[in-house]
């Protein structure tokens, strides 16, 4: 139960995140939907061809449409209430990758994939949706940058399976895991910390 309820919120905080960088660049009410909906399938897309479970999750239920649609919406409604689009798109679009980082990993664990495959599925899963959003935009993708991103997602997909050799309750397990990759991503920014580029003068 929990699960559902949170790859579902999962959705409406990619949803809304995409949305919101659809406004900010001032596109029309259809770029912002577009936007809005590869931003919250395009990781489990990817995810799905990588394992060969086709046809993809989103072809298969229209609940995935209605609630990107439905959030979508909303967030043009109330983007008024929104006082600082950079906060608000920072905030949902950590959300959403502490969710389907564990989605991701599921996935990965229902055809058996090894725990280090799982992470990175969760990992593709959380990411590849704002990188799309992101070069869509044109903008550098924030995976790409010195902020800690994937990193969150990684650490937290370890935090998932030492609590799963611990056999802690699953609920706890997803509550954890998104709290971990969550609070890493806020304390990153709070604190500036980052990975270290690399360059060539």
């Amino acid at each position: 139960m929990i699960f559902t309820i949170l790859d579902t919120l999962g959705l409406i905080a990619f949803a809304i995140s995409g949305a919101l960088a659809g406004m900010t660049k001032k596109l029309d009410f259809f770029g912002v939907f577009i936007i809005a909906m590869v931003t919250s399938i395009g990781g489990g897309t990817l995810r799905d061809l990588l394992i060969g479970n086709t046809p993809v999750f989103w072809l298969l239920n229209l609940q995935t449409f209605y609630i990107v649609t439905a959030s979508t919406i909303i967030a043009i409604i109330f983007r008024t209430r929104l006082n600082s689009f950079r906060k608000s798109l920072f905030l949902f679009d950590t959300i959403g990758i502490g969710i389907f980082t564990i989605t991701g990993i599921e996935k990965g664990l229902l055809v058996d994939l090894s725990p280090i495959v799982c992470i990175l599925l969760g990992t593709i899963t959380a990411c590849f949706g704002g990188v799309t959003r992101d070069i869509l935009c044109n903008e550098i993708p924030v995976i790409f940058r010195k902020e800690i991103y994937a990193t969150a997602c990684l650490l937290g997909g370890t935090i998932f399976f030492i609590l799963k050799f611990l056999n802690i309750n699953d609920d706890f397990i997803y509550i954890a895991t998104a709290g971990t990759i969550i609070l890493i991503r806020l304390l990153a920014v709070k604190f500036h910390w980052t990975l270290p580029q690399i360059g060539i003068k």
